[in-house]
């Protein structure tokens, strides 16, 4: 049996955390839920499973060092930063590069950073699972989350025929992915019972990636070839500066996910949460009485069903209802919960100013 190696996306900018989160410091190295940054977190869950020495993570060039405190159980070398970012199939293809220059042969774990998750013995297992049958079969896998409610927020897989159990976790045939539905599409789907959340981890081996890169995205396989010959050199940083300019951004579910027939979902019956806003942090704090979810040094007075994050000074919110108050980084934001989303676009709308780049 070959080693087995974890690969953590660790990219993103977490623009929709914005005020807390900026570009020198996103949404993976806060301790948004838990008193470790989300990284450490995720390097954590992989204890028993995966050793330090074989995890991995990519993230952006600039954001290396600070990675390096957040994840100090990690060999400095295995933290690579990429120049600049182009999309999750690149990450993956780099990934895939800095394995198989360790084991060619190798099976790995595709995860991201910014992730909540309980029940870690199940979702361990999940992995184990998976990668038992990645080895054994010419197969992606993915982990597909039941889904609790009908959620526009995330993308969905639907399944088809069982495929295998593994480590107790039912393993079944994809069918296809779906973008985010609307509310409807959402309810129904949830009534069927075959569609499962898409948590973008994945599961494969160095070969059947490669093999899947070059039948679906052949310029992700030429990547992959060069940034793995870079890699047994000890030169994967001048390979990112040498590949990554003339690459052209797609994700892996465009790349691979929606257009391969040998996928896999492993049924994930773990708690998930891809903390994708602010609302989000409802379900991880407890609440007033008045449903408020107060974070840090806050008052109320006849608010309800409020998002207050406020850790340096105090925030008081009178009569309020359904709002995002945020204080952080000298910033102070306010937002109606139902248009947590938009809070990219007042990201891009000050970029564009070139005014408030220190805040940003």
């Amino acid at each position: 049996m070959s080693g087995r190696y974890a690969v953590i996306m660790a990219g993103g900018k977490g623009e929709r955390f914005w005020p807390l989160s900026t570009s020198k410091h996103p949404k993976q190295l806060l301790a948004l839920v838990g008193d470790k940054p989300l990284i450490a977190q995720a390097v954590e869950r992989l204890d028993g499973l995966i050793p330090p020495e074989n995890v991995f993570v990519v993230t952006n060039a600039d954001l290396v060092e600070a990675t390096q405190r957040a994840a100090p159980m990690l060999p400095p070398e295995n933290i690579v930063g990429e120049p600049i970012g182009r999309d999750t199939a690149a990450a993956v293809a780099c990934g895939g590069a800095l394995v198989g220059a360790r084991d060619p042969k190798a099976v790995f774990a595709v995860l991201t950073a910014d992730q909540v998750m309980g029940d870690l013995d199940v979702f361990r297992a999940t992995l184990r699972g998976g990668m038992d049958l990645a080895e054994k079969h010419e197969i992606l896998v993915t982990i597909g989350i039941q889904p609790t409610f009908p959620s526009t927020g995330f993308g969905y897989i639907e399944s088809g025929a069982d495929f295998a159990k593994a480590e107790g976790v039912q393993c079944k045939k994809a069918v296809r992915f779906v973008e985010k539905p609307d509310a409807t599409t959402a309810q129904t789907y949830l009534d069927t019972g075959k569609f499962f959340w898409n948590s973008g981890m994945f599961i494969w081996s160095v070969p059947t990636l490669g093999k899947a890169f070059a039948a679906h995205c052949p310029e992700m396989k030429k990547l992959m070839d060069e940034l793995t010959v870079y890699a047994k050199r000890g030169e994967i940083f001048q390979g990112l500066g040498k590949t990554y300019p003339t690459l052209g951004k797609i994700s892996v579910d465009y790349a691979l996910m929606e257009k391969a027939d040998n996928i896999v979902m492993a049924c994930g019956t773990f708690a998930w949460d891809d903390i994708g806003t602010w609302p989000a942090l409802e379900s991880h704090y407890p609440q007033d009485p008045n449903g408020n979810t107060l974070i840090g040094c806050c008052m109320q007075v006849d608010a309800k069903n409020n998002v207050v994050f406020s850790k340096d000074r105090l925030t008081a919110v009178i009569g309020a209802e359904n709002l995002i108050v945020v204080q952080a980084e000298g910033v102070t934001l306010v937002c109606t919960k139902d248009r947590a989303q938009d809070i990219k676009r007042m990201v891009t709308a000050l970029r564009e100013t070139k005014s408030f780049d220190d805040l940003l």
